[in-house]
């Protein structure tokens, strides 16, 4: 990675030509002595450039979904001043930044995807002439200081940043400099609330500018930023659609790569950069860290250091999902055969995760609430265990408030709601989080079995064992909709898919 060689000025200096001209005093104060520029450059770097493109970009195809989602939101805090920050570059080592990805109430408002825009800020002032404005950095000129020696925002270092006109062609929003956010949030007039976790510097400006004891005003906007996102809209649908096709690819491409994962060694490493080599490629990444869990790993339910052996003969628990770049994600579980072919025991655990699946998911429409897919899910779950002579208890104990002594071997919950977020609308309130299902909403349905090798109340030809079948579904006033159907998931299919699979890479 490039070195930074110059910064901003530094205490003392007052312009660009002043920076080509310190002292010996005010050099040893640059971050690591860097080398400041010469006038003779300061000169020079404006010269010679081509004109930038008058063309105006195409308006984002998320505009009228975002536009319908602010005024919903302003609807729900009429006359109020709503504060929502896109979020800042975090530091990941020294001066290396994590890649940036905006916060998902930026994105749902905005209607902006994959990277953009760090440090940017969205107003919604119901009480004003203008009710919708962008605050952001524009593309600085290249006479600018910015435009060479900014890491962060220079054309030089991180390409052509989007100008006031063309981020205003591309929202729809009307678009303002981002110094002049301070003097909006500052106008006297109605309530400010913001979303206090996105952008710790604007919390403390909003902060500063307003009475005490405005958290739990903050924290409502929050709560009806993630209510809000319950329902899909056509769009937003689609992007969900999208996000699970493309997942099937980076499925497909895993299965492929089974034979190089088990000869390689560390094959989970093997399997999980492939997935994220076609995240990357298909959509803007993956949308949570990638569990790729062989043998025994899979009954660590968040094994994500994916750093153990694939061997033949047993299963890989793969739940990863890309996110498009509208940044709606995928999540999706695969427990697949590393040989090709399920063994008996297996198929037996097998059958019962997909049993309770298929259960869930016969609950999961309009009539029934959140919590039932839970409820229908471990229901079989218990019956299957119940059966094996796993179970202490009679089912109905185990189900029983007092009992739950299944949840040693399905601890998770089966369902919750994705979109955004792989978790979405986690700031709901839990009553609506968990309660009656509205068409629009798209849910997850995970069960699993997990029995641990060191697991002594399970039969010795389960240990080892762990199994989940996670599919995306979308709630409507019949069947649910299955977003992720064409990932195979029945015994006999996923048998024949790796085949097909494998089949195709020996031609």
């Amino acid at each position: 990675m490039t070195e930074v060689q110059s910064t901003t000025s530094t205490p003392g200096t007052t312009s660009r030509e002043s920076q080509a001209e310190l002292t010996a005093a005010e050099e040893q104060k640059l971050p690591k002595r860097q080398t400041p520029f010469s006038r003779a450059f300061v000169e020079f770097i404006p010269t010679g450039w081509a004109p930038y493109d008058s063309t105006l970009p195409q308006q984002l195809d998320s505009v009228p979904s975002a536009t319908a989602h602010r005024a919903a939101l302003a609807a729900r805090f009429p006359g109020e001043r709503l504060v929502i920050p896109a979020g800042t570059l975090v530091p990941r080592n020294n001066d290396c930044d994590y890649p940036f990805r905006p916060n998902s109430a930026f994105a749902y408002y905005s209607g902006l995807g994959t990277d953009r825009e760090p440090n940017a800020v969205l107003v919604i002032d119901d009480s004003a002439q203008l009710r919708d404005v962008l605050y952001f950095k524009p593309r600085a000129p290249r006479t600018d200081r910015e435009f060479y020696a900014d890491p962060s925002y220079g054309e030089m270092w991180v390409g052509k940043r989007e100008s006031l006109e063309e981020m205003t062609a591309m929202t729809g929003l009307v678009c303002r400099d981002i110094s002049r956010l301070q003097e909006a949030i500052s106008e006297a007039g109605p309530q400010v609330r913001v979303i206090r976790d996105a952008d710790p510097g604007v919390t403390e400006t909003v902060d500063s500018l307003r009475s005490v004891g405005t958290e739990q005003a903050d924290q409502e906007l929050y709560a009806a930023s993630s209510d809000a996102r319950f329902c899909k809209d056509e769009w937003e649908l689609e992007q969900l659609r999208d996000a699970c096709r493309k997942s099937r690819t980076g499925f497909e491409a895993m299965i492929a790569e089974l034979p190089d994962a088990v000869a390689k060694g560390r094959g989970e490493r093997w399997l999980e950069g492939t997935f994220g080599l076609h995240a990357r490629h298909l959509g803007n990444n993956v949308g949570y860290g990638s569990i790729c869990a062989a043998g025994d790993h899979a009954n660590t339910l968040h094994w994500m250091r994916n750093d153990g052996e694939v061997r033949p003969g047993e299963l890989v628990l793969i739940d990863a999902g890309i996110e498009v770049d509208s940044l709606y994600t995928a999540d999706i579980t695969r427990t697949l055969p590393v040989s090709g072919r399920f063994s008996p025991a297996q198929r037996r655990v097998y059958q019962a995760v997909l049993d309770a699946q298929d259960a869930a998911a016969a609950v999961a429409t309009v009539g029934h609430d959140h919590r039932e897919i839970h409820q229908a899910a471990i229901r079989v779950i218990c019956e299957y265990l119940n059966e094996w002579g796993i179970l202490p208890v009679p089912v109905e104990d185990a189900l029983s408030p007092e009992g739950g002594q299944f949840r040693r071997w399905m601890v998770h919950g089966t369902s919750h709601h994705l979109g955004l977020d792989v978790h979405d609308c986690s700031e709901a309130a839990r009553q609506d989080y968990s309660g009656p299902l509205r068409a629009g909403m798209t849910v997850s349905d995970e069960p699993g079995i997990y029995f641990k090798s060191t697991d002594l109340l399970v039969p010795e030809e389960f240990r080892g064992i762990g199994i989940r079948i996670e599919d995306d579904i979308h709630i409507t006033d019949g069947p649910c909709e299955w977003l992720s159907k064409d990932c195979p998931r029945q015994i006999d299919e996923v048998e024949d898919w790796m085949a097909e699979i494998w089949g195709r890479a020996a031609r």
